[in-house]
């Protein structure tokens, strides 16, 4: 298969996720779509490198994923990180809720060491896969190596539809109160800081080039400056790898925050750049390149303790953080969605909560309302979980095996 084959096959197919979840007014999350259509062609007749082959090898990606997550920490400002505390509060109840569960039910079910290895991808990314993966196959456990793997690969499947339903739901209450003028009464406290931070996104404040002209300010100097918090980011977490192991992008969103708030970088400037598109695409292809993991033997071997497992999961994510929303006063809606993001994380939290709000009305003051207060508690949640604490429980759970 020649590279531009292998590029047009697979835009087919990310375009492909966009149209139904245009035409479903996002029922049907893009994301799902793909990975169905990724599935379907690696069981027929994908080359198993063809997303390499199409131009998106690993270290394009990961370059991807650097700039992708230092822009995304441009979205947020350190007093937004101050006031999703309650968002933090809940994602990590969520992960509460899939460890009580599985270790509750699960260890009845499944086995002791089937839960072991499928709490930490379950709660993340590749990474925590991958180590629960190796530690797997270091303690001659084979299938439970693949396992893990696979449960990375599938646990979308369950995140991406009910988080559409339960952000639709939220997104439906939250207009409802804004035309009726309830959340305009609330707009002195913290929902018109939220609106305001979402609409304050077309004006970037570059304190430290304030004296700069504009000329000046070419795309190419956005990319600079965004590589360079980047590698700031990697730099800072090889430094302190002797003392703690902090995982690279988890300071890529914090640099992304500070390097906004002190002038070095302007909001979504990515975006600015004109490579936001690009950047997601690859990391898209990236992300779904792991379904070629999943083979049908394989699939039918595991199917009963990766539905289960994914299933308890769910469940426990509901109730401590339905209990946990209780609690801080926050709707059970957001409280769940929240804590599905441990499921997926970024992109697809940023995608799919963009997608509903695009499908709940066509006003753009609306729009900006909603995003205001559904993204950054969505982006916020995929980070704490994904890319923080399941690295952390991977790295305690291996040495249960």
């Amino acid at each position: 298969m020649s590279q531009m084959l292998a590029l047009v096959i697979l835009l087919t197919i990310l375009f492909i996720g966009d149209l139904v979840a245009v035409r479903t007014k996002a029922w049907v999350p893009s994301i799902f779509v793909c990975a169905v259509l990724f599935l379907f062609g690696y069981w027929t007749f994908f080359p198993q490198d063809i997303v390499a082959l199409a131009g998106v090898p690993p270290v394009v990606a990961t370059m991807m994923m650097y700039l992708l997550i230092t822009n995304m920490g441009t979205l947020l400002s350190l007093q937004e990180l101050k006031n999703q505390w309650k968002t933090i509060v809940i994602a990590l109840s969520g992960i509460l809720g899939i460890i009580a569960i599985l270790f509750g039910i699960g260890t009845l079910l499944f086995g002791y060491q089937t839960v072991v290895v499928a709490i930490p991808p379950l709660v993340g990314g590749v990474v925590s896969a991958l180590i629960m993966s190796e530690g797997a196959k270091e303690a001659g456990l084979a299938s439970l190596s693949v396992f893990a793997i696979v449960i990375y690969v599938m646990q979308g499947f369950a995140g991406y539809p009910i988080t559409s339903v339960v952000l639709k739901k939220e997104g439906k209450r939250l207009l409802q109160q804004y035309r009726n003028g309830k959340l305009a009464i609330e707009a002195q406290g913290k929902a018109a800081a939220e609106v305001a931070a979402a609409t304050a996104v077309a004006k970037p404040e570059l304190n430290l080039f304030k004296n700069m002209p504009e000329k000046y300010n070419t795309d190419f100097f956005k990319f600079l400056r965004l590589s360079l918090v980047a590698y700031l980011a990697y730099l800072t977490s090889t430094l302190v790898a002797p003392v703690v192991a902090i995982s690279p992008f988890v300071l890529c969103l914090l640099f992304g925050v500070i390097a906004t708030s002190a002038g070095f970088l302007e909001k979504q400037v990515l975006q600015k750049a004109n490579g936001f598109g690009f950047a997601l695409m690859a990391l898209m292809l990236f992300i779904f390149d792991g379904l070629k993991q999943a083979t049908p033997s394989m699939m039918l071997e595991i199917i009963y303790p990766l539905v289960g497992t994914i299933v308890l999961g769910v469940i426990g994510m509901y109730i401590f953080s339905f209990i946990a929303g209780k609690i801080l006063k926050v709707s059970k809606e957001m409280a769940f969605a929240v804590s599905l993001t441990a499921l997926y994380g970024f992109p697809a939290d940023y995608i799919i909560t963009n997608e509903v709000i695009k499908s709940l009305t066509e006003d753009e003051k609306e729009r900006e309302m909603l995003t205001g207060h559904m993204l950054p508690p969505m982006l916020v949640g995929g980070f704490i979980t994904v890319t923080m604490v399941s690295v952390v429980l991977a790295g305690i759970f291996v040495g249960f095996l």
